[in-house]
């Protein structure tokens, strides 16, 4: 797409949404269809396949056996990781980790960790000495717009599908490949990251790859059931408090439709 293409596209977008409409014919508060496969790898303790429309991520769990953190000797570790990968986008490339990628794994590590949604106290096996840490890694596999929902709802549902492994205390090695019968102990209450974005005077969710370039700034709330637990703001762009409330109003109701919808897919 040249310049002059992109240029007619960004403000046709514009346009649309200031009538509150999308090129794809959503309204602004609508997601794409939301499709969930788990179980997806044989050698991870959980995954899950996560598309939204032509956004498609992967992710795993897998579960090792560390010292604690210094701060929290009787609990579990968590860890999260992301690779954009160039498969994904041509605005990807190969190598260290850049700063897409970091922010991506923070939000959504701030998203479960925050919420309290892993029982990490019982994830302990001998205090200050060894515990269980979950590793979450993400990956994406085709980048049309809003990877950071798509890995939080993969995030969840990798969560929920795992299976802790079976470990040797003798020899001190965790048994691959073996597992338990016991989940990754998991709190009735999930959280559901929702990512607002503002195009000029409208508030959009999900967008497409096309609207998120035209994103002036947004931000991540995770919540359930109406609780806040974690809170993000992305990009230079302010935001007024009316605008902020109408964010929290629009989350509120689009977390509801959400969960409802991958409710029925996880389980």
């Amino acid at each position: 797409m040249n310049m002059n293409t992109s240029n007619l596209t960004g403000e046709r977008i514009r346009q649309y949404l200031a009538e509150g409409k999308r090129f794809d014919g959503r309204k602004p508060d609508e997601f794409r269809e939301i499709i969930i496969e788990t179980g997806v790898s044989k050698n991870a303790e959980g995954s899950a396949r996560v598309k939204m429309g032509k956004t498609e991520v992967l992710v795993g769990v897998k579960m090792g056996v560390d010292a604690p953190y210094p701060d929290s000797p009787d609990k579990g570790n968590l860890m999260v990781t992301s690779e954009l990968l160039p498969l994904s986008s041509p605005r990807f490339e190969s190598g260290p980790p850049k700063i897409e990628s970091i922010e991506l794994a923070r939000i959504i590590d701030r998203a479960i960790r925050e919420s309290k949604m892993i029982e990490l106290e019982k994830l302990c096996i001998k205090e200050g000495e060894k515990v269980w840490t979950v590793y979450i890694d993400l990956y994406s596999i085709n980048d049309n717009g809003n990877l950071l929902d798509a890995c939080g709802i993969g995030a969840i549902a990798a969560l929920q599908n795992a299976k802790i492994p079976k470990y040797d205390e003798e020899n001190e090695k965790v048994l691959y490949g073996e597992w338990t019968e016991k989940s990754v102990p998991l709190r009735k209450d999930i959280p559901i990251s929702i990512t607002v974005h503002k195009i000029g005077d409208s508030l959009i969710v999900d967008p497409t790859r096309e609207e998120e370039d035209l994103s002036e700034t947004r931000i991540t709330i995770g919540s359930s059931d109406g609780v806040i637990s974690s809170m993000q703001k992305g990009d230079s762009r302010e935001l007024s408090i009316e605008e902020f409330n109408k964010i929290l109003d629009l989350v509120e109701k689009v977390q509801k439709d959400i969960f409802k919808k991958i409710e029925r897919q996880i389980k």
